[in-house]
């Protein structure tokens, strides 16, 4: 188990102390640089004001953007459990084809 340290990230120009495993410093400072753009983009159309509502926009484009990633991911993966059944399929009339050859 990893030690937790406290750790200091800036967040659409304000800092905030975030307890973080040792192991995980690198993913948090990309997260909340992430984070950072995505607020800053928002806040930059001048359509949202205020960071709780900035934030929560974010938030919610962010939730937005990985549910389509992973019904995109499912969809991928059902799509290559059918091909990969139909090349069984094919394999499986192949080999009973030899057989009926040997025979």
């Amino acid at each position: 188990m990893s030690k937790s340290t406290p750790m200091r990230v800036q967040i659409l120009d304000k800092e905030y102390l975030v307890a973080c495993p040792d192991d995980e410093r690198e993913a948090l400072f990309a997260s909340a640089e992430f984070l950072s753009e995505k607020m800053k983009e928002i806040r930059d159309t001048g359509k949202i004001v205020g960071a709780d509502r900035i934030a929560v926009m974010a938030a919610l484009n962010m939730a937005h953007e990985l549910l389509e990633h992973r019904n995109r991911k499912d969809d991928y993966q059902f799509d290559i459990s059918k091909r990969i059944r139909a090349l069984q399929d094919k394999i499986d009339i192949a080999l009973n084809q030899g057989k009926q050859l040997e025979l």
